[in-house]
């Protein structure tokens, strides 16, 4: 791939962001990158950048911020930065998302939706604009199934909640404005697999939180047949292939599925949490509308620590196509871990951390 001179970045210093940045940065030595924050990260960016470049020398005076939104018209950019970004930027990444499963309509609408076309327009305005990296999620696929394709996007499908909408939405704008692309479309984003680390419990750490709360041996609910795929995929593996696909020419105008070939089904994924927490549970069949009913009340949702909306995802009955993924990240020797092989190390960082690591989507 042709390095870029000036790489616009939105998402940082979000979790994904903060260990993206430097293997772009590895892998394109001659990039310098432009990070767009919000006024109230700004501190949080610069202290983000600060790190990086002591952890990471190749890093040091190619990554800075401009400070912008974009939800804001013209990404609520100084003049001069615009024009300066007008004017250099010949890639970009666009991460910056509401990643809530609870959003509401108005939020996704406005972040996911309408930030997304602020970005394409501002894209296409850019003098030497090359290609957009765009990170979606897997879970546009909405209700649609048994298999959702790389190539597939608008089936006519339903979506369990606004998020899931939103994001759809947001890839639709990103297909119709004809910007050149690529686009990434991860699965649920667990911790690193090496160290546990992770930026948000969310996804199958609400799991832990209600085993958490459960006597053991004991029972624990179990959501219909239990056979449901849960695609879980570690941060590190997710980095490695956004930085590897992003930085290869013949991944240009290519969809991808960030997920797990063979995920775990959603009663293995508990048996083995809680095995990792050291309990022992019975999984009892439970009709989704009864769990449903039983986790309405906010106080239950509170206790536990589950919201309503995860529920949903243990009947999510689809299975995602990884042909182009498979193929091209064989190529450059990227593949998936296996769950079993770390679900461990998640575990232990959740018990270490569940005090200090936030819950909700920076917005």
């Amino acid at each position: 791939m042709r390095d870029a001179s000036v790489v616009l970045f939105t998402g940082f210093p979000g979790f994904i962001g903060v260990r993206l940045l430097p293997r772009l940065a590895e892998l394109q030595p001659h990039a310098s990158f432009r990070c767009l924050v919000q006024e109230k990260f700004l501190a949080a960016a610069r202290d983000a950048i600060a790190s990086m470049e002591a952890a990471h020398p190749h890093t040091k005076a190619r990554i800075g911020v401009v400070v912008g939104d974009i939800t804001a018209p013209g990404l609520g950019l100084e003049d001069a930065d615009a024009r300066a970004l007008k004017k250099d930027v010949s890639a970009a990444w666009h991460l910056a998302a509401v990643y809530d499963l609870a959003v509401s309509r108005e939020v996704g609408q406005r972040v996911n939706v309408e930030g997304t076309r602020n970005v394409l327009g501002f894209l296409a305005a850019c003098q030497q604009f090359q290609r957009l990296h765009y990170v979606s999620t897997a879970y546009v696929s909405g209700r649609a199934g048994p298999l959702f394709r790389e190539t597939d996007l608008d089936v006519g499908q339903s979506f369990k909640n606004h998020y899931e909408e939103t994001k759809f939405l947001a890839e639709v704008e990103v297909v119709y404005s004809g910007l050149p692309a690529t686009t990434y479309r991860p699965a649920i984003v667990v911790g690193d697999s090496r160290t546990g680390e992770t930026g948000k419990f969310d996804g199958p750490y609400f799991i832990l939180n209600a085993m958490e709360r459960l006597p053991s041996p004991g029972v624990f609910m179990r959501i219909g047949s239990g056979r449901q795929p849960a695609n879980l995929v570690p941060v590190d593996f997710i980095v490695e292939a956004l930085a590897q696909l992003g930085s290869s020419d013949s991944s240009r105008g290519r969809t991808y599925h960030l997920t797990d070939p063979e995920p775990s089904s959603i009663v293995e994924v508990g048996r083995l949490l809680a095995e990792a927490l050291g309990k022992s549970f019975a999984f009892a069949p439970v009709p989704g509308f009864v769990a449903r009913g039983l986790f309405t009340p906010k106080a239950v949702q509170r206790y536990f620590g589950v919201p309503v909306e995860v529920l949903d995802y243990f009947e999510h009955d689809c299975r995602y196509d990884t042909t182009q993924a498979s193929r091209d990240l064989a190529a450059l020797g990227v593949s998936c871990p296996r769950l079993p092989d770390y679900v461990g190390r998640l575990v232990a960082f959740y018990r270490a951390h569940r005090a200090d690591v936030r819950k909700t989507a920076m917005i």
